[in-house]
């Protein structure tokens, strides 16, 4: 038997695979556990699991150039006085200043704004770079404080009190010291270069009650003017929205297990939370029993590429959506042109999730001021607003094919599952049947 024969029979373990094992050496080797971003990678059920029920005898199409398809959005109809309207029903997710470059924040911004749709400051504080190119601007309001005071609350547009991360819900993210810049730094009032590690829960709370207090603390800041939105990473859904409506929410942001993040312990990011298709039904079902679906709107985020995935989250219940890893993209990360670069990184055009690293050759999340250089804001808000207007387009053209004017129309019994797992968590009925896993009839 010769060589070539012998590793045509070898077989490797499902359990032990070679990147397992290699982690196993890389642990023992330094005695520390791994942190990278880019979100979970392991297969997950996904949108890519639910198709649309075009019309044909017994539905009516929408002629896709003569009717029209409503996309626009109001965001905060219960309480704010001065809710926010979007034009499409996709938004920037929150990402911050010190993950990100300032250009990479302009440009979020001015891509948002092309568009007319918003963007959220992420962790970290506003930047005037940001503020001053977005025309809606969410402030997160996180666990850390970084960088958060009062006038800046007041120059938001809506405010999102975020209580975890479909990345890591119940954990606090990390910002290594070679990305706490000068900058940096006096934003957060950090020490310079110097690991920083978020807080998972607020200061301030030890329960739902708190929740209330402070979200009446922060209308009374601005004045009952702006939206209050309530972010939780996807794990006991139903309840969460629950609690997060009960406490006085005008939206909730529910981001699933897909969503990225820019450095936590790979552990966090690939064995806790549910995937973004399981906890939509779960949020909605929430909603539809206080009596307060499309009363408090439904943001929905964790792992959206494309239009087909915003009409998916459309139909299953969520008033708009919000992307992350998709916008940065976009904007030109892990772009193949620096292929060369992330090689000698140790990575791969693709593959690259070492963001906490600062070494990003795009210049989108990195301090480095000459590889910041590299992504022109205009140019990368130019990228931004042409491809939100593509996944808006696509989801009108599904809309239209199943016979809907409005994005806000589509509902469940316009989609099929392809596996019992997916008929399952969406509750909608597995293609070529009437069954949806679960249900009694």
């Amino acid at each position: 038997m010769n060589n070539n024969d012998t590793q045509d029979n070898l077989r490797e373990s499902a359990t032990f695979d070679r990147v397992t094992m290699a982690e196993i050496r890389r642990a023992a080797e330094t005695g520390i556990y791994d942190i990278r971003g880019f979100g979970a990678k392991r297969k997950l059920p996904h949108f890519d699991d639910l198709l649309f029920l075009g019309a044909s005898m017994s539905r009516y199409p929408l002629e896709g150039y003569r009717e029209a398809c409503e996309t626009k959005v109001v965001l905060g109809t219960r309480f704010a006085k001065k809710p926010i309207i979007i034009d499409t029903p996709v938004t920037i997710a929150g990402m911050s200043f010190g993950a990100l470059s300032a250009n990479a924040k302009e440009a979020l911004g001015r891509g948002a704004s092309a568009v007319g749709t918003s963007t959220t400051t992420g962790d970290g504080g506003m930047t005037p770079e940001e503020r001053g190119q977005s025309d809606k601007l969410v402030y997160q309001y996180l666990p850390s404080r970084y960088g958060m005071n009062p006038d800046d609350l007041r120059k938001a547009d809506a405010i999102e009190i975020v209580l975890g991360q479909g990345a890591k819900p119940g954990g606090g993210g990390m910002l290594l010291g070679q990305k706490i810049t000068d900058r940096v730094a006096g934003m957060r009032t950090l020490p310079i270069g110097v690991d920083q590690r978020s807080a998972c829960r607020h200061p301030d709370w030890t329960g739902p009650d708190d929740l209330a207090i402070k979200i009446q603390e922060l209308r009374e800041i601005t004045d009952w003017q702006v939206p209050i939105y309530i972010k939780i990473g996807a794990t006991r859904t139903y309840y969460d929205v629950k609690l997060a409506v009960k406490a006085g929410a005008d939206v909730v942001v529910v981001d699933g297990m897909q969503g990225g993040t820019a450095a936590t312990q790979e552990v966090f990011i690939e064995h806790v939370g549910i995937p973004t298709l399981a906890a939509i039904p779960q949020a909605v079902q929430a909603l539809q029993e206080m009596g307060m679906h499309r009363k408090v709107q439904l943001i929905v985020s964790g792992g959206i590429r494309n239009g087909a995935d915003v009409a998916k989250c459309m139909a299953l219940g969520a008033d708009a959506v919000a992307i992350g890893t998709a916008a940065l993209v976009a904007l030109g990360c892990n772009d193949p042109k620096y292929d060369e670069e992330f090689k000698q990184l140790g990575s791969a055009a693709g593959f690259y999730d070492d963001y906490h690293e600062g070494k990003d050759p795009a210049g989108i999340s990195t301090q480095d001021p000459i590889l910041a250089q590299r992504l022109n804001p205009v140019d990368g808000g130019r990228k931004l607003a042409n491809y939100i207007r593509v996944l808006t387009l696509e989801a009108q053209t599904i809309a239209r094919a199943c016979g809907k004017s409005n994005l806000n129309n589509l509902e469940p019994e316009d989609m099929v599952a392809l596996t019992v797992e997916s008929a399952a968590m969406a509750k909608v009925p597995l293609a070529g049947t009437s069954w949806i896993p679960g249900q009694s009839f």
